[in-house]
């Protein structure tokens, strides 16, 4: 998948964020950088297989976002 992915230290949460801008609402967690990463892929798989399921549009990945 081509999609940009934004990684970060939440210190509200403790953990690693991992989110991705162009699926709205697609973001994990993990306890390290790598964890959060791996966590997210799945994420991203589950959102776009369960948007295909309910016929909604999948957006294109556009690469680097400039308000990243």
């Amino acid at each position: 998948m081509r999609y940009e992915i934004i990684l970060y230290w939440s210190e509200a949460d403790q953990a690693f964020v991992a989110e991705v801008p162009e699926l709205p609402g697609c973001m994990a967690d993990g306890e390290t950088y790598q964890a959060a990463l791996d966590a997210v892929q799945t994420v991203m798989r589950e959102w776009i297989e369960t948007a295909v399921e309910l016929g909604r549009d999948v957006p294109r990945p556009k690469g680097r976002l400039l308000f990243a």
